[in-house]
Order: C-alpha cells, then sequence, then structure tokens
C-alpha cells in the first residue's frame, strides 16, 4: 500500500521516457555529456527544454500549465 503511493507521488512528478540509438551514437553522446560533467539524462531533458522553448517561447511552462488545470 505504502509502495504504490509512493509510487503515484512520483509518476506525477516525472515521466519516463525511452528511445533507442545505436551503441557508437550512444558512446560519443555520453562522452560528450561527460566533458560537460553532466549526466546523459541531464542533457536529454535541456535539449527537450530547449526545444520545447523554440516552438512554443520562453513562457511555454505556463502554456501548458494552463491546458493541464484545464483537462
Amino acid at each position: 500500500m505504502i509502495r504504490n503511493l509512493v509510487m503515484n507521488k512520483l509518476e506525477n512528478r516525472t515521466a519516463r521516457l525511452t528511445l533507442l540509438i545505436d551503441p557508437d551514437t550512444k558512446m560519443a553522446f555520453e562522452r560528450l555529456c561527460s566533458e560537460e560533467d553532466l549526466t546523459p539524462s541531464q542533457m536529454v531533458r535541456k535539449l527537450i527544454r530547449d526545444y520545447i522553448e523554440q516552438r512554443l517561447g520562453p513562457n511555454w511552462r505556463d502554456e501548458v500549465l494552463t491546458e493541464r488545470k484545464a483537462s
């Protein structure tokens, strides 16, 4: 019961994204991330945020939160 409550709380905070890339690309990406003292997950999150901001503008979070509250 407690485990389910913890998992539900975590699921509301984060979502998992799985992607497949070839091993050479993964290795190069990990090396480059390491050079910037970032984990691959941190870099992917940054790339996603940058892409969203490029497409929706700097106030994209307000738009997303408004849509979320409306549903």
